[in-house]
C-alpha cells in the first residue's frame, strides 16, 4: 500500500474530539470543487451568492451561501481565489446540479464554471487540526496563513486557514497528487490519522456548518449562525433571496440559532429532526451535521427555536428519543431574535 492510500484509508475506529485536539490529519474525499475562469467571475458570483466576492483577495478565504428566491440555502462554499480562478468548495453530492444551476445564470458574464475536483493541482485535499498540526506543516510551510479565513499559495499547494477548534488553527492543503504522497509518511507518523467523518467532527466543534442533500432548501442563513461566522455580507448588491435574507435580519422575523450537541444514538445524521420536551406535538429543529465521536455516538450541529435552545430538553427523532447534550459553542451565540 502507497503513502497517500495509508492516509485515504485509515485504519480502525473514528477519531475522538481528544484525538482531533492533539493533532491530526485527515484526507477529505467527499468535498467537489467548482472553478469559474474569466475577467466577470467575480462579479457573476458577487450578484448570486450572501458574500463579497467583488473585493475578496488573493489572500483571502471565505463562506458564502447560495439561497433560493425564498431565501432557504440551497449550498454553502468555502471561496478563495488566486490569479486565474475563483474556487467554490462543496460537498460532492450537490456539486453537479449547484454547477449546472449556477451556469444556467452565466447569461452574457465573460466567466466558464468547470469541475476542478479531479485536477492535477487541486485533486488532493489534506485537512489538519489540533495541537500539534501547526508545527508538523512548518516541515513545508513558512510562514503559515497568521489568522481564520486566510491562505497562501505555494510551489506545494495551496494552505488555506479555516474557524478554530479545540483551541488551535485548522488547515486545508490543497495539492497534487504526487506531493501528497511525498508528505504522506510524515503526517501519518506524527498525526492522528483520519478521514471524512474526523474533517466533519471538527467542522462541528468549529461550529462551521455545511449544506448537503438532506438540508438544501431548510434554513435561512441565519438559522445555522451564517452571519455570525462571516458568511453573509448585509451591505453589498442583491442576490437571490436576498430581501428576506436582509428582512429576517432587521426584522425580527427568525428565532432561530444552531447549537453543538453530542447525541449517544449513533444513528444520529443530517436532517434528522429534533424535538422539545416541553412542545413535543411537533419538531423544534433538524440536525443539520453529525460525524461519529469515536465515543459511541456522534456529535453534532443541530438548528432548532431559540426556546428549546434556553431550556436544553431537546431529544432526537421524537418526543421519546435520545436527549441531547449541549456542548460550549465556540463563539458566542446571541440570544437575538433573528
Amino acid at each position: 500500500m502507497s503513502n497517500w492510500n495509508q492516509l485515504l484509508t485509515p485504519q480502525g475506529k473514528p477519531l475522538t474530539p481528544t484525538e482531533l485536539a492533539v493533532g491530526f490529519v485527515a484526507a477529505v474525499t467527499d468535498q467537489g470543487l467548482i472553478a469559474l475562469t474569466g475577467p466577470d467571475s467575480a462579479s457573476f458570483l458577487h450578484s448570486q451568492l450572501t458574500n463579497d466576492v467583488e473585493h475578496l483577495g488573493l489572500d483571502d478565504v471565505r463562506l458564502a451561501g447560495y439561497c433560493s428566491p425564498k431565501g432557504r440555502l440551497q449550498a454553502t462554499f468555502l471561496l478563495w481565489r488566486n490569479e486565474e480562478s475563483i474556487f467554490l468548495q462543496l460537498p460532492r453530492e450537490i456539486q453537479p446540479a449547484l454547477q449546472k444551476r449556477l451556469s444556467m445564470f452565466v447569461m452574457r458574464a465573460k466567466t466558464k464554471l468547470a469541475d476542478a475536483t479531479e485536477a492535477p493541482a487541486t485533486q488532493v485535499v489534506l485537512a489538519l487540526g489540533g495541537g500539534m498540526a501547526e508545527a508538523v506543516l512548518q516541515t513545508w510551510f513558512e510562514p503559515l496563513p497568521e489568522q481564520p479565513y486566510s491562505k497562501i499559495e505555494h510551489p506545494l499547494g495551496t494552505l488555506l486557514r479555516l474557524a478554530d477548534a479545540f483551541g488551535a488553527p485548522r488547515y486545508l492543503w490543497i495539492t497534487s497528487a504526487e506531493i501528497a504522497e511525498t508528505a504522506a509518511p510524515v503526517l501519518a507518523d506524527k498525526l492522528n490519522v483520519g478521514g471524512n467523518e474526523a474533517w466533519r467532527l471538527a467542522e462541528i466543534h468549529a461550529a462551521v456548518p455545511q449544506i448537503g442533500a438532506a438540508t438544501q432548501e431548510q434554513f435561512v442563513p441565519q438559522m445555522i449562525n451564517f452571519e455570525l461566522l462571516g458568511g453573509v455580507n448585509f451591505k453589498k448588491g442583491c442576490y437571490p433571496g436576498q430581501e428576506i435574507v436582509a428582512r429576517s435580519q432587521y426584522l425580527g422575523k427568525l428565532k432561530r440559532r444552531t447549537a453543538l450537541v453530542r447525541v449517544a444514538d449513533g444513528d444520529a445524521k443530517a436532517g434528522t429532526e429534533v424535538f422539545a420536551e416541553s412542545d413535543p406535538s411537533q419538531p423544534c429543529g433538524m440536525v443539520v451535521n453529525a460525524a461519529p465521536n469515536g465515543l459511541g455516538g456522534v456529535d453534532a450541529l443541530v438548528e432548532m427555536k431559540l426556546e428549546a435552545l434556553e431550556q436544553g430538553a431537546v431529544r432526537l427523532g421524537s418526543a421519546d428519543g435520545v436527549q441531547l447534550e449541549f456542548l460550549p459553542m465556540p463563539y458566542v451565540l446571541d440570544k437575538l431574535d433573528v
